[in-house]
């Protein structure tokens, strides 16, 4: 039978940092935790719209400020933090024009990867339980991972690539952050997830005429974001999830359907490229991960 949210069991005493929570996936999870007594820190780069949303939901909700385009952002949301449970790796750019990060990170990948791998890396030893990424099975539309380029410095900027490209990212990072947990002897978990297709305003932000076109035609072959945030609602809950598993909906060529386990890329299985990746984004923000 498929897995729904009304299996959560109570997570009161359990506190939830949700990047990019005010709208979307993020909002959707934030809700559904909420309502089973957890605490959720909403970390949103835009803090009056997301206070905004959580004046709507019932529960222990709160808003803090993060802008995962900027490390000194980062830097000082995680020093703000106490220890809390899980970390959720929502927040996300698609399909923008070119433009660079307060630090000179070509964007998509500045704020859907390196961000997120700085956030992680600066919280690690704050979180008891686990993180949870969200990848995407656009993941799959790139042919290689230009490690030698990631951002942009020598080769023509194709929007759709540099998504695919941090999408890619994001999943090998929480596969190498799950080896390395393990290889440390630690109880805490990486878990990469896909939420299929869904109309969020992910598809209205790429400056082009599809903006007005894009979420009409994605409601009707993807699913509702509420259905799309069951992937993260999952990994962040279910006490036996297995970390090595990449889930997701699996129907429709991925872009909807109950969590299940989902296939991926043969790239993203790379084990070298996988520590490759790791030691670039050491490198490129400075943080490195004290197991």
């Amino acid at each position: 039978m498929a897995w729904k949210p009304s299996e959560i069991t109570d997570q009161s005493g359990r506190t939830f940092v949700i990047t990019g929570a005010n709208g979307g996936l993020g909002e959707q999870t934030t809700k559904v935790l909420a309502s089973k007594g957890a605490t959720v820190i909403m970390a949103c780069r835009n803090a009056a719209k997301a206070q905004e949303v959580a004046d709507r939901i019932d529960g222990d909700v709160r808003v803090a400020a993060l802008d995962l385009a900027d490390l000194a952002s980062v830097r000082k949301f995680a020093d703000s933090q106490g220890e809390f449970d899980v970390l959720i790796n929502n927040a996300g750019l698609m399909n923008i024009p070119f433009s660079r990060t307060e630090d000179g990170f070509e964007t998509q990948w500045g704020v859907n990867h390196l961000g997120h791998f700085a956030l992680t890396g600066l919280l690690l030893d704050k979180i008891r339980d686990r993180v949870v990424s969200l990848a995407s099975i656009a993941h799959k539309q790139t042919p290689k991972l230009w490690i030698d380029d990631l951002n942009y410095e020598n080769r023509r900027y194709q929007r759709n690539l540099a998504y695919a490209q941090s999408k890619l990212s994001n999943l090998m990072f929480a596969r190498e952050l799950q080896h390395r947990l393990e290889a440390a002897g630690s109880p805490k978990r990486s878990y990469a997830v896909h939420p299929g297709v869904s109309a969020t305003d992910l598809f209205a932000r790429t400056e082009t005429p599809l903006d007005k076109i894009s979420k009409p035609f994605i409601k009707i072959v993807g699913q509702s974001p509420y259905h799309a945030a069951y992937s993260s609602l999952f990994a962040a809950t279910e006490t036996d999830a297995d970390p090595n598993i990449y889930w997701g909906p699996t129907r429709w060529f991925g872009s909807q359907g109950p969590v299940e386990p989902s296939p991926s890329s043969k790239i993203s299985q790379d084990r070298e490229l996988q520590r490759r990746l790791w030691e670039e984004s050491e490198r490129l923000t400075g943080v490195t991960y004290k197991f």
